[in-house]
């Protein structure tokens, strides 16, 4: 499936029932992901949740339209306020949650604060970065260094049309000095819908200070749930428990109870 949205295009995909059959997840990836970089954890979303999930690449990830460089600072606002709120128009969006990964989960987390749309139940945010912290900042220099000497360009070009310009525009924008004053703290206590974080319990990426902050500021209620290991994506180190604290959230918000709904017909 392809969204166009003035001259871009982003690819897109159904997993389970669409509107109005059900509730639906979408699901936005991490600064290197795409669609096909979440494997086949959106069709476990779909079945373990009933409701149907809706996962696409963002332009410069994937099959998408090539995105503008070098990326604004401000790119994951824009992609906010900007760029999801067509996309939900475009799919037909109802009723449902975000889940967002990384970058992904700070889209969501500005979409929540300062859209404020009435159709959101809820948000699940996956290893979120609200302001920026130099184990952050380290870890994206590695992983520059990572890609320029080992197979990670080969193995990210499976997922991306053009991965020089999607590594690029997500490294260059976290390492320009600008972007250390990045900060959605304001928004925390701005969200009123329930939130979940999922956290590796030694994120490569940033600290436990990062749900700490969402802890201490959100007005909303905020459960946290702390994967075991190393890791910046416990859907795939930790699958079942990644996806059994998913599922139990988005069933309560969607059905009321902690199994999954069967779609009507």
């Amino acid at each position: 499936m392809q969204i166009t949205i003035d001259a871009m295009t982003l690819e897109g995909k159904w997993f389970g029932p669409q509107p109005p059959v059900a509730p639906t997840i979408v699901m936005l990836h991490e600064g290197l992901g795409s669609l096909t970089t979440w494997r086949d954890f959106p069709a476990q979303v779909a079945e373990a949740t009933g409701a149907g999930v809706f996962a696409y690449s963002r332009s410069g990830h994937g099959h998408s339209s090539l995105a503008t460089l070098p990326r604004p600072i401000d790119a994951l606002h824009r992609e906010a306020q900007e760029v999801l709120p067509r996309v939900l128009n475009e799919i037909g969006f109802r009723r449902g949650i975000l889940l967002g990964h990384s970058d992904g989960a700070s889209i969501v987390t500005i979409f929540a604060g300062r859209v404020q749309d009435a159709r959101i139940s809820g948000i699940v945010l996956i290893e979120p970065h609200f302001n920026v912290e130099e184990k952050n900042l380290n870890s994206i220099r590695q992983m520059v260094a990572t890609y320029e000497s080992t197979d990670l360009r080969a193995r990210l070009a499976r997922h991306h049309s053009n991965v020089d310009a999607m590594f690029s525009a997500w490294s260059q924008m976290w390492l320009d000095p600008r972007f250390e004053s990045f900060d959605i703290t304001p928004e925390l206590p701005l969200i009123r819908v329930p939130m979940l974080i999922v956290k590796s319990k030694d994120d490569p990426y940033s600290t436990m200070a990062q749900v700490h902050l969402a802890e201490t500021r959100c007005r909303c209620p905020v459960e946290t749930v702390v994967v075991p290991g190393v890791d910046h994506s416990p859907h795939r180190s930790n699958p079942k428990q990644t996806l059994d604290a998913i599922a139990k959230f988005a069933n309560n918000i969607l059905w009321g109870r902690s199994e999954a709904a069967k779609p009507r017909t």
